[in-house]
Parts: C-alpha cells; sequence; structure tokens
C-alpha cells in the first residue's frame, strides 16, 4: 500500500459527501424528502436498488464463497428475477393505487394500523441488524489497510467514519441525493472489480477458469445436495431466492421507497426487473473474482494464509496484490458499496419512522417544513444508532454475506406472509394477521439462534411465509360468520388511499 491508496479513499469520501449535496435539490416536505416527489427516473432508481442490495457483503464476500465452494450461489440470482417479476405485477400495482410512501401503508389500509405499526417495527429492528452486519463488512477491509500502515484503528472507530460522510448527505439530500450517489458508487465498485480480475488474470501463468473447472468450482446446478440443509441446493437456492427477492423488493422499505419514487408504476415495474437481471451480473462477476483468487493463492485453505476467515481473501488481495493507485480505488468502491446500503437504510427507517409510526399514531397534522425537520431528526437519529449496531458485530465464522441475508430473512418471510395473507384471504383480520405475524417472526429467530444448521438460510422466508399464511387463515375461520369486508375496530383509510374493499376488488 502507498500513500497514493490513502490519498485516494480520502479523496472518495469528500467527493461522496460533496456530490450528495449537490445532486440533492432543494428539499421542500416530506413527499419530497422521502421519495423524491416521483420524479426519479426508472435507470437510476434500478442501479440505486441493486447499489442499495449489493453493499460490502457482495464485494468482499462472495469471492470467499466461490474460493472455499463453487458458483452455485448464482442461482440465488435466477430465483431473484423470478420474485421480482412477482414484485412487479402483484404487489407494485397496490402500492400506486394511493399516495403511499411506505410499503406497510397497505397494511394499514387492509388490517388496520397496528398491523402497519407491527410490520414497520418489525422492519426498523431487523434492517438496522441486517445493515449493521454490512457496515461491519465494510471496515474489515479498511482495518487491514489501517493496520498496513500501522494505523491501528478500531472497528468503532471505522465505521464511525463511514457513519457520519453518509449521514451528513443523506440528511440534507433525502432520497434524491441518496439514489444519485447510489448510481456513482455502483460504477466505482463494478469497475474495481473488473480491474482486479484482469489483474489477477494477467498474473497468473495458468487458466484460472480450467483450474476452477478441474477442481469442481465452476458447477452452476446442485441436483445432489440435500436441499433441506444446503442453502445452494438448485431446488431451495432458486425457490428460496424467489421468496427472499419478492420479501425485499415488495415488502422491504428499503427498496419499495425507491420504487415508489419512479414517475410511474410501468417505470417502477421495469427498475424492478431490471435490477434483477444486473444483480446476476454482478454476482458473476465477484464469483468469477473468487475463482481467480483460488489460482492466485494456489489453493490454500485460510488457515495457511493465516487469515480469520474466508471474508479476508479479497482484502488481503488488495493491499498486497493490486498497484498502488488501484488498491485504494477498490477500496474506495468497497465503501461507496457500504455507503450506499447505509445511506438507503437511513433513508427508509426514517421514512418508516415518521409515516408507519409518527403520523399514524400522533394524529398529528404537520406542515410541509415541520415534516421535513422531523424527517431528518429521524435520519440523524437512526444514524448514530446505526453506528452502535454495527459496532457489535467483531467477527464472525461464516462468510457475512451469509450472516447479513440470514439476519434479514428473520422477518421477509412474516412480512410477505402478511402481504400475501391480506391479498388471498378475504376474512383475515387485523388480530389474525398480528399473531400469525408474531409466531413467524418468534419461530425464524428460534432457528436462527437455537437450530442454525437445521435447514439453510435460503428457507427462512419460505417457512415465515408458510407460517403466516396456514395460521392467518385458521384463524380467520373464527369469522365465517361476519361479512368479508367487516374490520371491526380499524381506523378508516385516508380518503387519498384505496379503502380494502377497492383493494380486494
Amino acid at each position: 500500500m502507498q500513500t497514493i491508496d490513502l490519498l485516494v479513499i480520502v479523496v472518495y469520501l469528500l467527493c461522496s459527501a460533496w456530490l450528495g449535496l449537490r445532486l440533492s435539490g432543494r428539499q421542500r416536505d416530506t413527499k419530497d424528502y422521502f421519495i423524491g416527489n416521483r420524479q426519479l427516473p426508472w435507470w437510476a432508481v434500478c442501479l440505486s436498488v441493486v447499489a442499495t442490495e449489493t453493499s460490502a457483503l457482495t464485494v468482499i464476500s462472495v469471492p470467499g464463497v466461490a474460493y472455499l465452494g463453487d458458483v452455485t450461489f448464482l442461482q440465488v440470482a435466477v430465483g431473484y428475477l423470478i420474485g421480482r417479476v412477482v414484485v412487479a405485477f402483484v404487489l407494485l400495482p397496490r402500492y400506486y393505487r394511493g399516495e403511499m410512501t411506505t410499503a406497510y401503508a397497505y397494511l394499514g389500509i387492509r388490517f388496520g394500523r397496528g398491523m402497519q405499526g407491527t410490520a414497520s417495527v418489525a422492519f426498523l429492528f431487523t434492517r438496522l441488524l441486517a445493515d449493521g452486519v454490512r457496515l461491519f463488512a465494510a471496515a474489515i477491509p479498511m482495518k487491514i489497510v489501517l493496520d498496513s500502515y500501522g494505523l491501528e484503528l478500531s472497528y468503532f472507530a471505522i465505521i464511525a467514519l463511514l457513519g457520519a460522510v453518509t449521514v451528513l448527505y443523506t440528511l440534507i439530500g433525502g432520497i434524491r441525493a441518496v439514489v444519485w450517489v447510489d448510481v456513482v458508487q455502483m460504477g466505482l465498485y463494478v469497475v474495481g472489480g473488473v480491474a482486479a480480475l484482469v489483474v489477477i488474470a494477467g498474473s497468473l501463468d495458468v487458466n484460472f477458469l480450467a483450474v476452477a473447472a478441474e477442481e469442481g468450482k465452476t458447477r452452476f446446478l446442485d441436483f445432489t445436495s440435500n436441499p433441506v440443509s444446503s442453502p445452494y441446493a438448485t431446488v431451495t437456492a432458486v425457490l428460496g431466492g424467489a421468496l427472499l427477492s419478492t420479501a425485499s423488493h415488495g415488502a422491504d422499505q428499503i427498496i419499495v421507497q425507491r420504487l415508489l419514487g419512479c414517475r410511474s408504476l410501468r417505470d417502477a415495474q421495469k427498475a424492478v426487473i431490471g435490477s434483477a437481471v444486473v444483480v446476476f451480473l454482478q454476482f458473476a462477476l465477484f464469483l468469477t473474482v473468487g475463482l481467480a483468487l483460488y489460482s492466485y493463492f494456489e489453493g490454500a485453505s485460510v488457515d495457511e494464509l493465516g487469515l480469520a476467515n474466508s471474508d479476508e481473501l479479497f482484502p488481503t488481495f488488495i493491499v498486497e496484490g493490486l498497484p498502488a493507485g488501484l488498491s485504494g480505488l477498490l477500496l474506495a468502491g468497497i465503501m461507496a458499496s457500504a455507503m450506499s446500503t447505509l445511506s438507503s437504510s437511513l433513508s427508509a427507517l426514517s421514512s418508516s419512522t415518521m409515516a408507519d409510526l409518527y403520523e399514524r399514531f400522533s394524529h398529528r397534522t404537520l406542515t410541509g417544513s415541520q415534516g421535513l425537520r422531523l424527517g431528518r431528526l429521524f435520519t440523524l437519529g437512526w444514524g448514530l444508532v446505526f453506528v452502535g449496531a454495527a459496532a457489535m458485530f467483531t467477527g464472525t465464522d461464516n462468510p457475512v454475506v451469509e450472516l447479513g441475508l440470514s439476519v434479514a430473512s428473520l422477518t421477509y418471510g412474516g412480512l410477505l406472509g402478511a402481504f400475501f395473507l391480506g391479498l388471498w384471504i378475504r376474512r383475515a383480520r387485523q388480530t389474525d394477521a398480528v399473531i400469525s405475524f408474531g409466531v413467524a417472526v418468534a419461530a425464524m429467530v428460534w432457528l436462527f439462534l437455537f437450530e442454525p444448521e437445521l435447514v439453510g438460510f435460503t428457507w427462512y422466508t419460505a417457512i415465515g411465509t408458510s407460517i403466516v399464511l396456514v395460521l392467518g387463515y385458521l384463524l380467520s375461520l373464527r369469522h365465517r360468520g361476519e361479512a368479508p369486508g367487516a374490520r371491526s375496530g380499524d381506523v378508516p383509510a385516508p380518503a387519498s388511499e384505496p379503502t380494502s374493499e377497492e383493494e380486494r376488488s
């Protein structure tokens, strides 16, 4: 590592803050602050969605998955495409039917504010943990770099630095700044990944793809592994990826917020389906980097290389194997991927807190400027909480990409099941939805904490969705004597949003 690498990183941090502020424009109210007044171009939203879901996990952890195993992880991306088609044509039309700013507004309309608040709180908690993992992942390569200079900063200090820059432009610029900086950041880490692959391939005397093929690492489909316990068995990966993507892009505010910022429903559909294609190509790129690293390190194990886990493979190569300047560029790209996810989470968390909790339960009517000021305070508050959550993670035995997906999946199944319960079970009421949702989340937490080897993480969403649908249906049988449209105790929907009867028709 050379001084120029540190200089590149510092310039990147300064430019990110400046660019976010420069592109943000003037914010006038919460609609402008949280969904860009629905004037964002679909292609920018598409790339922003990809940058948000990619995070530092993909850049540093996916190469390690291929290094230790094969490329069957890519099957999950096939499922992603299927799931996003469902989102585009089943869920998005309902979001665009009213003036909604969050995914959970639909649950409030269909069941009542109790279910809307429950879903929002579950989203806030899960997003905090899942993106805490992502922010921690970005600190891994930064610590390796700084240690090489003798600057032994703690993970907390690195996380706080990344968090401060990200909070700055998100706080002031809102979703518009987040989306446009995401576009630039995505380009940065993709260029860095391609450059790293070219350097590795050029330094080898052998064809790394041929070596990988001989070792069985180019296997794409897996029909032999146990589909229950193996997360990358073909049926498990595709079905799990489809359900995970349906939940993450149809029931997770961090993605839905962007899609609601598009100019029309058709634009939102193009953005979400197009993002699946781009993600597939990204996964393929970083898995290929992992195959190249296998030849570069001559197939040595993680222990033989003196590393703590596979997540340090790619960062170690970046520090030791790339030319001066290029190392700094790729490290800046890793930071970019982490910051894009963090900024997206901050905007999503503050919008959900504002619309699903504060406005829904306070019964206060705020002016545009008052709402904007409060939204920014929520953004600042969540930024501080995020830094603390990320600092809780100090290491993991599994690749952090799997840890991040596992944590996010704890509530994805429950959220997706609640949406489908509202769409498919006409008799279901708010109490049915809340109880079944709570049971599903509790079951997934138990699996994650006490039986992590029982089923692969790609099954989490499917299991949670099934629990909500089955239990919700059984509970709804109590209402056989009631009219399907009755919703005792629910708060009526605002005039600008469709009623439950309209939704069901």
